[in-house]
């Protein structure tokens, strides 16, 4: 895999190594689970080498936002690591690996989820499209950044994903039925 990660991660990370650390051992194991599944599955027509590259990256916005039990300093709520991280990338020149940062936040962001809720995002549709964005996703629910080497049950996953309502468990629930 060419890796297209480490310049990107080496230029906003470098002064916070714990975080840094805890992003890379995340964005493995996002990678690793989602180009399992893509191997597992040639019928999707996945790009594994992109599959890999944009889970690798699908966090980058993190260091943007406050959540200091995750080593985040930065101004933002979390929940707009996504959006931040998107926008950065599309800075750096990869667009298409901006849509999966963009669209992995639960099983994506509708633009009524983001309106009914008052999100701190920017009003338009984040849902995951292609099959790679629904791959980094769907492996990234998996994984938490709280307990980096744990990975959850599909049973722990749909319980985090609850809190954001009935459609995200479906769509997680048609994603196992796919990918596992």
């Amino acid at each position: 895999m060419k890796d297209i990660w480490s310049p990107i991660i080496k230029r906003y990370y470098s002064d916070n190594q714990p975080l840094t650390d805890l992003l890379l051992t995340h964005s493995r194991h996002v990678a690793e689970k989602a180009l399992a599944i893509a191997e597992a599955h040639p019928e999707l027509g996945a790009d594994k080498e992109f599959v890999y590259q944009a889970a690798m990256l699908h966090d980058v916005g993190i260091f943007m936002t406050d959540a200091a039990p995750i080593h985040c300093y930065g101004k933002h709520r979390y929940i707009c690591h996504g959006y931040l991280g998107a926008d950065l990338l599309r800075m750096e020149g990869l667009p298409e690996h901006a849509l999966v940062a963009e669209r992995h936040t639960g099983t994506g962001l509708t633009l009524k989820q983001i309106l009914d809720n008052g999100l701190p995002v920017p009003h338009r549709e984040m849902v995951p499209v292609s099959v790679e964005e629904k791959l980094v996703c769907f492996a990234d629910k998996f994984f938490s950044k709280t307990h980096p080497d744990e990975e959850k049950t599909v049973q722990q996953a749909i319980g985090s994903l609850e809190k954001f309502g009935p459609e995200g468990v479906g769509k997680f629930r048609s994603w196992c039925e796919t990918f596992l």
